[in-house]
């Protein structure tokens, strides 16, 4: 199945749904609030919206998963072989707050793992995306990606990660709007065990792109998310070199569970 997988169309498709979110954070708008207190926009429906055209056109006999349509049951979803995992605006809290620290994330789940991952920066024209069997590669073509024909062009204007520079301190990446005691703590013992750290807060998954990267060594999460936060960069995250897992038992983190929240993770490099 991955084989028949276009990469560059679904890059393609996170930079289309990045331009319809940056036409509404242009102007005034509207945020309403879930059942769980998080905002949803009017940018998180048209991202929503285009990705899944876009994804059912070209993938009709793929299911799709996403944040912002209808629940799935998991008696239908734990059938899925391959599946789409998609949160069309990820980090809608840095959105309302216009500080540009959100994402498209758009990920390939085959069983429990995912194999492919496009994260589209809308307001900084950035790319993450990776692919079993390929790499992981940061690009800064932005709308220009919708020009190419081949997906060997993108790669050849990307940079592949990581990309490590070995004169930095030991960094570690955190959420900017949930930094719990737990990863306080956290923090604190890698402090005791390297002196000289670094730490750096950035909002969505773009924490994930960091250690992907290379500019951070180890990205604590001891607060809730769900998996269509994470696909996207954990693929790319691990498939550039990095690991994705559970900090007590050391278990890879695991999608399409009956539960569809994630425990607590570490992606570390």
């Amino acid at each position: 199945m991955l084989k028949n997988i276009d990469l560059l169309k679904i890059v393609q498709t996170a930079i289309k749904a990045g331009d319809g979110i940056l036409k509404i954070y242009e102007k005034d708008f509207a945020v309403e609030y879930k059942a769980d207190d998080s905002p949803l926009t009017e940018a998180d429906k048209i991202s929503n919206e285009i990705i899944i055209n876009e994804l059912n056109r070209e993938y009709p006999d793929i299911p799709i998963l996403s944040e912002e349509s209808k629940e799935v049951p998991y008696e239908q979803r734990k059938n899925w072989d391959y599946f789409w995992l998609i949160d069309p605006l990820d980090g809608t809290k840095e959105f309302v707050k216009k500080n540009g620290e959100f994402t498209v994330n758009i990920a390939l789940i085959h069983g429990s793992k995912p194999v492919l991952g496009v994260i589209a920066v809308p307001v900084k024209g950035t790319l993450y995306f990776g692919v079993e069997g390929v790499g992981s590669f940061k690009s800064l073509s932005g709308s220009d990606v919708h020009n190419y024909k081949e997906l060997s062009q993108l790669i050849e204007e990307s940079e592949r990660l990581p990309a490590i520079s070995p004169d930095r301190a030991y960094t570690i990446v955190g959420s900017r709007s949930h930094m719990s005691k737990e990863t306080q703590e956290f923090i604190a013992k890698k402090e005791e065990e390297h002196g000289n750290v670094d730490i750096f807060s950035i909002g969505s998954s773009l924490k994930l792109c960091m250690v992907a990267e290379g500019r951070a060594d180890i990205y604590p999460r001891f607060a809730p998310t769900m998996e269509w936060d994470t696909g996207a960069g954990h693929a790319i995250a691990e498939i550039s070199g990095a690991k994705v897992f559970e900090p007590i038992e050391n278990n890879p983190l695991q999608y399409n569970k009956e539960n569809l929240l994630n425990p607590w993770f570490v992606v570390e490099r």
